[in-house]
């Protein structure tokens, strides 16, 4: 359980590093010559949010409340 904890753990440390990092740093103008961003987080946004609906989704189906597909 301990391991599993610290997995959980260094993935939100490493996660929440990186955002603040990108959140502090300022953005490329609009040439593009500027230092560019680690993470593109409008992509993370649309993943995040692709992956909750499909596991809401998943859970509908599984719980018997979900459309008959």
């Amino acid at each position: 359980m301990r391991m599993f904890f610290g997995i959980i753990l260094g993935i939100l440390l490493t996660i929440g590093s990186v955002y603040v990092y990108d959140s502090m740093r300022k953005s490329g103008g609009p040439d593009g010559s500027g230092e560019r961003p680690v993470v593109n987080w409008d992509v993370v946004e649309r993943g995040v949010k692709a992956l909750s609906s499909s596991l809401q989704e998943g859970w509908s189906r599984l719980s018997g409340r979900g459309k008959d597909t």
